[in-house]
């Protein structure tokens, strides 16, 4: 409407004094600025909301797919990477469906029609002035051929330093505590460093494009200026019709140099979803089409026949793993560090699945068992002892959210955990903040096992359950672990050999084979390594 108007100010209600065509153009224009202002504001905020929402929804699928992968894939990225992946590389949706989008689209529509107004006005004039718009797209579609990498490499870096971030903060105890602060410093400031110097190529990239654009639409102005000079002193033009053709010009001109600004917010965004497409198309655990079978109740027999693992094709950790045990088994597993038998107790979590061999349960293999179906049958008190940031009744509930506040409490006493909180003035309610820090070990142990004992579970996987504790928390552990241990088939890590003596089968594993098994008694007789390991260990 503007830039159509202007022909009639100049030609007729200027260059003809007719006055009265005045007040209805100008009706006409207030009418179309104000319909254009609301139409741009209602479509502005509907897709950004819905960009925002996008980005939610897209943020957890996401995190969902990330918890679904292999644990291995765990154990080969930093969590502060794979933090960023989740709620980085998505945030460029914002620019293909809001904002970005209401420029591009609307930019686009507006220059078509510009287009078409244009030719015909002159159709030659407009040939001219496409030539260095056409020249300015092609230098463009170069640039962000190039930027798209660079956008993509950056993703890479920004997840590498936050890994590192995350690492520390999680570790400044040790930071600390070793006088690391300024190395720690330097190696975030070379991180930020090199994001730096990818946004510096970015930047400079976008500036000549966007210079670029100034000098081809200034070329293109001149060209217009000139030629349409000539027509209208050849009488080939009116004055009107050349401020409408000026005009309309800027209307095809802004957008095609609005898109060195656009055109980089959406490679941005590509580049960040190309990311989030590769994380997506990683398997997950559950995708293995041969995982059919849904366990029912499970009793516990646990057989490993022929069972090999490696973490790196050429350093196998487990080799030749063969035992049986019925329901209700206690498996101890003993060794030195290094010797494979967390890799043995992972198998038995599906943690891990065997490159060769089989690990049965109830004589059904788990690697063709659905997950869920197997692992909420599954208990676990691992090295790490690790507990959520809130109170300790919510870390108890993880395990099973539906119980209620006295089996809550009951799970609390059998592990001895009443014993510490009774003491404090929120009991079960207290907050322990992030990883349990205002625990002590021994205090974080027995939490993990009374969430251990409140899931009731039908296999057990205790990994160093009491390595953390001093000598009264640990006979506090004792008498709570007997009763969880009964009745259900267990595998137990310890290096304090005192805890395994009453197991029903003792598994030495060296170097990734077993090398004895038998029962405590029937060990110390042999007097092998077993043996030694014990007496080593009294002797300290």
């Amino acid at each position: 409407m503007l830039p159509a108007s202007t022909k009639y100010i100049i030609d007729d209600v200027i260059g003809s004094a007719r006055a009265d065509l005045l007040p209805p153009l100008l009706v006409g224009l207030t009418a179309a600025v104000a319909l254009q202002a609301g139409t741009s504001f209602a479509l502005t905020r509907l897709l950004s909301v819905e960009a925002q929402l996008l980005i939610a929804e897209l943020r957890s699928q996401v995190q969902r797919h990330v918890l679904r992968l292999p644990v291995r894939s765990f154990d080969e990225t930093k969590s502060g990477e794979l933090v960023s992946r989740i709620m980085d590389d998505v945030e460029g949706v914002r620019n293909l469906v809001g904002t970005g989008l209401v420029q591009l689209v609307g930019g686009s529509l507006t220059a078509i029609v510009a287009l078409v107004f244009l030719l015909r006005i002159e159709a030659v004039m407009t040939v001219l002035a496409l030539v260095p718009l056409l020249l300015f797209a092609a230098v463009s579609t170069r640039a962000f051929g190039k930027l798209r990498p660079a956008f993509r490499e950056r993703g890479r870096i920004r997840a590498e330093v936050t890994g590192r971030l995350t690492e520390a903060l999680g570790g400044i105890r040790i930071i600390k505590g070793f006088h690391a602060l300024e190395r720690e410093g330097e190696v975030f400031r070379d991180g930020v460093l090199r994001i730096y110097e990818n946004v510096k190529t970015t930047l400079t990239t976008t500036a000549v494009v966007t210079s670029l654009g100034a000098f081809f639409a200034g070329l293109a102005s001149v060209i217009i200026l000139g030629y349409g000079g000539r027509l209208i002193l050849n009488d080939a033009m009116t004055l009107g019709e050349l401020f409408s053709f000026t005009l309309f010009l800027a209307f095809l001109i802004g957008p095609i140099v609005q898109l060195a600004n656009i055109g980089t917010q959406m490679t941005e965004a590509f580049a960040g979803l190309d990311r989030t497409s590769e994380l997506l198309s990683q398997p997950g655990e559950d995708d293995d089409p041969e995982r059919t079978i849904r366990m029912q109740r499970v009793e516990g027999r646990v057989a490993f026949e022929d069972v090999h693992f490696a973490y790196a094709s050429d350093e196998p950790v487990l080799s030749e793993i063969s035992f049986e045990v019925p329901a209700g088994t206690v498996v101890a597993l003993v060794g030195s560090s290094g010797s494979g038998k967390s890799t043995l107790a992972a198998l038995a979590a599906t943690f891990l699945t065997p490159d060769r061999g089989r690990v049965l349960v109830d004589g059904v293999d788990l690697s063709k068992v659905e997950l869920a179906s197997y692992r909420s049958q599954l208990g676990l008190v691992l090295q790490d002892d690790f507990l959520f940031d809130g109170t300790i009744a919510e870390n108890l509930l993880f395990a099973r959210p539906e119980a209620s506040p006295d089996d809550v409490r009951d799970a609390a006493r059998r592990a001895h955990v009443l014993e510490f909180t009774e003491r404090m003035p929120d009991g079960l309610d207290t907050l322990i903040g992030e990883r349990g820090v205002k625990l002590s070990g021994g205090q974080r142990q027995r939490v993990t096992i009374a969430r251990a004992i409140l899931a009731a579970p039908r296999v057990l996987i205790l990994d160093e359950a009491t390595s953390a504790l001093d000598t009264e928390s640990e006979s506090y552990i004792q008498a709570s672990l007997e009763e969880l241990l009964e009745g259900r088939t267990t595998f137990v890590i310890a290096h304090r050999l005192s805890t395994i003596q009453r197991a029903d089968l003792i598994l030495v594993i060296e170097g990734g084979r077993i090398v004895e098994r038998g029962r405590h008694d029937e060990l110390m007789a042999e007097g092998g390594r077993y043996h030694r390991l014990y007496t080593l260990q009294a002797r300290i």
